[in-house]
């Protein structure tokens, strides 16, 4: 055991002591040896990715570990608790827990090759594809994962857990020039999506923009309906523009570097089996709500507006090209970031993505 333990487990065993020591005597010799582990992110379950974390991921690694009877993981689950949204990246460093989802959107400066997606809007619209390509560069290149070595971290794997971005918005929206001026609230890099015809994005979270829209700090929030719809967003933002401005990898799974290096092998591998058909679940589910949701939107009041293919082109077209911007920066670094769009925008053309711009072809012109 290295002697760097984990702060959410020294919390886990906190006062467990006696009874372990009492069933020690009381199991059999081939009892299953535990392993305590804390799975933290500053979202609730409110959240879809969390709700199947706890529904789906923990079960699916249960499930692997049961077959051998060799080890069994006492789950401490810490949803919104031990640290913020934007925390969890920093809280996995540190100790504060074992295992967690990172908001990678909001690290464009600490993990910046997972924001390619970001960097090509209205190039798809499938979560599934999205993240098993991601998954797939990162194992070519050996960056992605070395980001999160430096913040002490084991990179799993990446997640899309939205089918496409959409506007929501407080007045209706039918039309490009209706954004002129309007402060609309997204995270990250997407939030430069939004140059080129006059609106204001705001850096922001789900779990404000419900407040930021109801006093008026925000006019607008780009979003997906499975978002909106499970926070009631719609009670303050009833206008859906349906522009399918495409999906993207905005979460990935890790586990503290500590902590993962003191795991069996077994159950290391029953982690990482789990993670990817966690990936693959997360996909189906965003896409599976995606309809579900939009009737639900519609159900409480909500209004849609579907934006001309003429109009989203436009959009596409006046967009700075974020894609050569990315690349630049990347390079700048010393990142392979030409290679990595490359390949990133050759796997979409492979798989006949409705692609409205060819960012990688326009980058040295």
């Amino acid at each position: 055991m290295s002697q760097k333990k984990s702060f959410a487990r020294k919390l886990a065993a906190v006062g467990a002591g006696a009874v372990l020591a009492s069933a020690m005597f009381a199991a059999p010799s081939s009892a299953a040896e535990k392993i305590k582990l804390a799975a933290i992110d500053g979202y609730s379950p409110k959240s879809l990715w969390v709700k199947e974390f706890i529904d789906f991921y923990i079960p699916e690694i249960d499930k692997r570990l049961a077959k051998t009877g060799n080890y069994e993981i006492e789950w401490n689950q810490a949803w919104g608790q031990i640290v913020k949204v934007r925390g969890v990246l920093g809280g996995l460093q540190k100790g504060l827990g074992d295992i967690g989802v990172v908001t990678s959107v909001f690290h464009a400066d600490k993990v910046p090759l997972q924001l390619v997606a970001y960097a090509t809007p209205f190039v798809t619209n499938d979560p599934k594809l999205v993240a098993q390509t991601v998954d797939g560069l990162a194992d070519k290149h050996a960056e992605f994962k070395q980001a999160f070595t430096k913040f002490n971290q084991v990179y799993l794997t990446n997640m899309a857990v939205l089918d496409t971005y959409q506007i929501f918005s407080k007045q209706p929206v039918a039309r490009l020039a209706d954004m002129n001026g309007l402060k609309i609230g997204s995270a990250g890099l997407n939030l430069r999506w939004l140059e080129g015809f006059g609106a204001a994005g705001v850096a922001g979270s789900l779990v404000h923009y419900y407040n930021q829209l109801s006093t008026g700090v925000l006019d607008a929030i780009m979003l997906w309906p499975e978002a909106v719809v499970g926070r009631k967003m719609y009670e303050v933002s009833p206008y859906m523009l349906k522009a399918d401005l495409g999906t993207a990898n905005s979460k990935v799974v890790s586990a503290n570097l500590d902590t993962w290096k003191d795991l069996p092998d077994e159950v290391k591998t029953a982690i990482q089996e789990a993670s990817i058909l966690y990936r693959d679940h997360m996909a189906d589910e965003a896409l599976k709500l995606a309809d579900s949701s939009l009737k639900a939107f519609v159900a409480g009041g909500g209004k849609v507006t579907e934006l001309s293919q003429a109009e989203r082109q436009e959009w596409a077209d006046k967009m700075p090209n974020v894609a050569a911007d990315w690349v630049a920066a990347r390079e700048k670094e010393g990142l392979p970031g030409a290679t990595v769009m490359k390949s990133y925008m050759n796997v979409m053309r492979a798989n006949n993505q409705p692609i409205l711009r060819q960012w990688d072809r326009e980058i040295g012109s």
